[in-house]
């Protein structure tokens, strides 16, 4: 199967098994064609021809066996981030054609090859999901904040964002945006985010970040060079402007780190719902790309707990409801709000590119 001819195909995030497995890869080939990263194409294309091969030693064996969800555990970015990790630090000279953009037609096998080489270091690249923290999508949140600012909402934000990673987006005070011609942040900020903006500008308001807490059940450490690194072994190698933006993340979080908890999503919800809330302030879930990563049972008790929290909400005391996440229908991600107490009603306000490259508003 060429990667031109790899197709998506809406399924079951839960499905299991040799199918499942093999219908993961070819939706991960056809999303990242779709989405400007041919590269990253290529070594899930070459990854899914070594599926009814006896390639790849234990790590590839592992895969053909995966015991769970292959889709919604995104097994084909596990593998394909440790593959990329080999590339950045320059263990796997043999997957320079691929990386560099040639398009050997003999990719899938140079990955076995690679793979079978470096079996010791793949194999814990495997045992979680991937982390995709990027600084790109938090352009997506501010022109959500200017959004509920202009329907009335507090503009000093207190933000939980739950599967914070490394808390990037939880730095999101400290950057500058243009979002189709309205200027938000600091101009001495070294990190300017300017998406490719279409449709009506947002709101011309303002906002300030008054607190800013996360959670994630695995947190990166920015300030540790070795988590960093794998961190930018989630960067799909064709969007190098991706790097530039984590570089100058890590700057920020050595001069002073985001704060970010180890818990579960729901539990530190429920904590941090439980605490006072100043009164002027609105008070803001958040989460982008994260939420297909969380049990379905966990998601419905984060709904629960929201529902439930904005029927407590006051015009003082306002909670919102801001996510970036993909729509399995359609393909694409979507900036969605909700807000209490006047407007609980998900409202989707934009599509967006999921690293942040260009923004559709509609809101």
């Amino acid at each position: 199967m060429a990667i031109d001819e790899a197709e998506y195909v809406v399924t079951e995030p839960a499905s299991k098994g040799p199918e499942a497995v093999a219908r993961a890869f070819e939706n991960q080939v056809a999303y990242c064609r779709d989405n400007g990263a041919p590269i990253t194409a290529l070594v899930c294309q070459g990854l899914r021809e070594l599926l009814p091969t006896e390639r790849g030693g234990a790590v590839m064996r592992r895969v053909r066996r995966w015991a769970g969800p292959a889709l919604a555990d995104a097994l084909p970015l596990r593998i394909a981030g440790g593959l990329h990790a080999l590339q950045l630090a320059g263990e796997e000279p043999g997957l320079a054609p691929i990386y560099e953009g040639l398009g050997p037609n003999n990719g899938a096998e140079l990955i076995a090859g690679a793979i079978e080489r470096h079996e010791p270091f793949l194999m814990p690249w495997l045992d979680g999901p991937p982390q995709t923290n990027e600084a790109g999508r938090s352009a997506n949140f501010a022109a959500a904040f200017l959004w509920l600012v202009d329907h009335g909402l507090p503009g000093d934000f207190e933000l939980m964002e739950i599967g914070s990673s490394a808390g990037i987006n939880l730095m999101m005070r400290r950057y500058r945006y243009d979002l189709g011609g309205v200027k938000v942040g600091p101009k001495s900020s070294r990190l300017h985010l300017t998406p490719d903006w279409r449709g009506e500008p947002p709101p011309a308001r303002g906002f300030d970040i008054v607190g800013a807490v996360g959670c994630d059940v695995a947190p990166v450490d920015l300030t540790d060079e070795r988590q960093a690194l794998r961190l930018k072994a989630y960067i799909w190698p064709e969007f190098t402007e991706r790097f530039a933006r984590m570089d100058a993340a890590i700057e920020a979080a050595n001069a002073f780190p985001p704060e970010v908890e180890r818990k579960r999503a729901v539990d530190f919800l429920r904590d941090r719902l439980a605490l006072p809330q100043a009164e002027g302030t609105t008070r803001v879930l958040m989460h982008s790309v994260v939420w297909q990563y969380i049990p379905r049972d966990e998601r419905d008790q984060i709904v629960e707990l929201m529902e439930a929290a904005g029927g407590r909400a006051r015009e003082a005391t306002p909670l919102a409801w801001v996510s970036v996440e993909a729509n399995r229908d359609t393909h694409r991600h979507e900036l969605t709000v909700s807000y209490w107490p006047r407007g609980d009603m998900r409202r989707k306000l934009a599509t967006a590119h999921p690293h942040g490259a260009w923004i559709e508003w509609t809101g």
